[in-house]
């Protein structure tokens, strides 16, 4: 791109002067600040609101005995069952139950002392699309966050540190629908997180139910996780308790059965409150055990689970130190209440203060490196998705940003490379891009190929052009092979 136009972009960009000093006024000064030497965040498993549930709601509140536990937390979050509405908006499915959840009920989370809830599970799509709408608006109108797939990562400060929440689901909900791991998306929003965040979670409902043991898949799915930068995994859906483990320096709450819910086999009775500590930079997680009486559907708090605690004594894994440009701190904006749920907005973050912040992103990836040169600042590669006329479609378009003093200046805009994008890596210690492209073209488009092609790309100061180097693309294969596996896509086609 010309440099007048990367003048004008730097103007459109960068958030104006005047909005920018009313966001800044908005914002704290930076991390929230705990009286305590420690941050403790709290998650809980399942939890229904609807069924018998619903009728004991009507002579008790079920959080009682919970108030020090939770109040105490820094962040409290749970896997909710269902969605929105009424009885009769349920649709067709069997054999499973439709779990239907009346809006008021909701502001009992909200005074129990959560603060967000997974929206991922195999219910969440109970009663369609408008269901899945009122659960979210019906949450945020409660200050809560819906921990949903599409809007992930989700940025939250806790204490001093920033926190990523991503919320998946692998069981198939009532349209059929279910998210895989791997999967090349979930490997984006893992990256973002990873690069932006202190510590990443991952929320996900897996296994079978009623199985107390995790599966072969769901080790395979941890490792899988977290050897692309989860720290924390919260599993739910087999309603029983499954040991959580130490997996490559991780812990891993394979499920933690029921919270609240109304079945009746005495170890769906049972259930695991995963409690987690930060301080000295450093994450260590124990648990809590409830039990639910059997003429009841509510849990009691029993005490320590002993045997969570031993299984995760040793496993304390170090949080990341984040994200900094050009000795420039850039940090995400943490979510709040009346913030939208999908994009970012990312700041500078200097001599603990805000410097300033950017527009709104919808940034599915975003990396540093020395594009313009070893001897030149780092420049930004992100990746967002953007509506094109080129190919009708919303999808990725690679930006180029340098960091400013006031905000990002756009060195390159989202046009599109040689073929449509499926991902894009910098090539680490380069001025190089490698980009995972389906096998269709512009001209001939067909978004539901299985085919993929890798191609190589430089940064010429203007703009990419195209490199053909057998070296520099037998790299980009190897930086890219992971992200082709987890896409489970056909043999690559020749450029």
């Amino acid at each position: 791109m010309p440099r007048p136009q990367s003048v004008l972009a730097a103007l459109l960009l960068a958030v104006p002067l005047l909005l920018a000093q009313a966001l800044l006024a908005q914002t704290p000064r930076g991390p929230v600040k705990h009286p305590a030497t420690e941050t403790r965040i709290v998650f809980t498993g399942d939890i229904l609101l609807s069924r018998n549930v619903r009728l004991q709601l009507k002579k008790q509140t079920p959080w009682k005995g919970f108030e020090t536990l939770f109040r105490g937390a820094a962040w409290v979050g749970g896997n909710l069952e269902g969605a929105v509405g009424k009885p009769e908006d349920c649709v067709p499915r069997a054999p499973s139950p439709c779990f239907d959840i009346a809006d008021p009920l909701l502001v009992l989370l909200k005074s129990a002392g959560f603060n967000a809830l997974s929206v991922e599970n195999n219910h969440a799509a109970d009663l369609g699309d408008t269901g899945r709408n009122q659960t979210s608006s019906g949450l945020l109108q409660r200050g809560l966050l819906p921990l949903d797939f599409a809007g992930a990562p989700h940025f939250l400060q806790v204490g001093d540190a920033t926190m990523a929440v991503i919320a998946i689901n692998t069981v198939k909900d009532a349209a059929g629908v279910s998210a895989a791991i791997p999967s090349i998306e979930l490997a984006q929003k893992l990256r973002l997180a990873r690069n932006l965040a202190n510590l990443v979670v991952v929320s996900v409902h897996w296994g079978g139910e009623l199985l107390d043991w995790p599966s072969d898949g769901q080790r395979r799915q941890a490792e899988w996780l977290i050897d692309h930068g989860a720290d924390l995994i919260l599993g739910q859906h087999p309603h029983v308790v499954q040991p959580p483990e130490c997996v490559h320096g991780k812990p891993v709450f394979f499920s933690l059965g029921n919270h609240l819910f109304d079945q009746k086999y005495p170890e769906t009775k049972e259930g695991l409150i995963a409690e987690c500590r930060i301080a000295h930079g450093r994450l260590t997680c124990g648990g809590w055990s409830t039990h639910t009486p059997p003429s009841s559907f509510f849990p009691e708090l029993r005490g320590r689970n002993h045997d969570a605690d031993r299984a995760l004594a040793a496993c304390t894994p170090g949080l990341s130190s984040g994200f900094s440009v050009n000795g420039i701190g850039v940090r995400p904006l943490p979510w709040k209440a009346g913030q939208p749920l999908e994009g970012i907005i990312v700041g500078a973050w200097k001599n603990g203060r805000w410097q300033w912040l950017s527009r709104r992103q919808h940034a599915v990836s975003l990396e540093a490196g020395p594009l313009a040169g070893r001897d030149q600042p780092d420049l930004l590669f992100s990746l967002e998705r953007h509506f094109s006329p080129i190919d009708k479609e919303i999808g990725l378009r690679p930006y180029v940003y340098a960091i400013g003093p006031r905000g990002l200046v756009a060195r390159w805009r989202g046009s599109a490379l040689a073929w449509p994008l499926l991902d894009a890596r910098l090539l680490p210690g380069s001025n190089r891009i490698c980009a995972l492209h389906r096998g269709d073209s512009f001209l001939l488009l067909d978004p539901q190929t299985k085919a993929t092609r890798i191609a190589a790309y430089e940064w010429n100061g203007f703009g990419f052009k195209g490199v053909e180097d057998p070296e520099i693309e037998r790299q980009c294969r190897a930086l890219l092979m992971d992200e082709v596996q987890a896409g489970s896509v056909a043999q690559p086609v020749e450029p």
